[in-house]
């Protein structure tokens, strides 16, 4: 068994990132593509994986490199689960990525200080990176007010966390105010 893996879930270029595409100005595909990119790139030569909702993905993950776990899921926390019950086998620890943090820089190095570690958005109220041991019945709980609700998960199983408030993967890309 290995250690640690990242686990990057993406959506598919054409369907992500919704409030971006009020602005006409911007190419929301193109840039959803770039922000993937430099997170798997910036996570090194640590193991990689990407969550996987269609075969764009696939293909584009492939390109580079990246093994692909392929799901069939109808929502990210359902996806995210079913990724972390069949990977607990291979992985001790599993690091959840959202492929749209705006400075990825550094995920290589990234070492947490508790079992379960939550990064939170730069707003204090999201998750932009979860790391947490496998094998446990967490429940996950992406979307609105998700920081708080894995707090209260590590506590429901009695694991140590910790949160972090402060740091460049706080930064996700979602409003187009995001992008200055």
């Amino acid at each position: 068994m290995t250690y640690d893996a990242f686990l990057v879930p993406l959506k598919q270029f054409d369907l992500a990132k919704d409030r971006l595409r009020k602005d006409s100005s911007l190419d929301v595909s193109k840039l959803a593509e770039e922000l993937a990119r430099g997170v798997l790139q910036s996570c090194g030569t640590r193991k990689v994986l990407v969550l996987s909702e269609s075969p764009e993905i696939t293909s584009f993950a492939m390109k580079l490199g990246i093994e692909v776990f392929e799901s069939h899921s109808s929502g990210l926390n359902e996806a995210v689960s079913n990724a972390y019950a069949a990977l607990g086998s291979r992985y001790e620890q599993l690091h959840v990525v959202h492929g749209d943090l705006k400075n990825p820089e550094g995920l290589s190095e990234f070492s947490p200080p508790t079992p379960i570690t939550i990064v939170s958005d730069h707003h204090g109220s999201g998750t932009n990176v979860l790391s947490l041991p496998t094998g446990l019945d967490f429940h996950f709980h992406y979307g609105v007010g998700s920081r708080v609700l894995h707090e209260q998960e590590a506590q429901r199983l009695g694991i140590q966390f910790s949160t972090i408030l402060a740091s460049p993967w706080g930064y996700d890309v979602d409003e187009p105010s995001d992008l200055k």
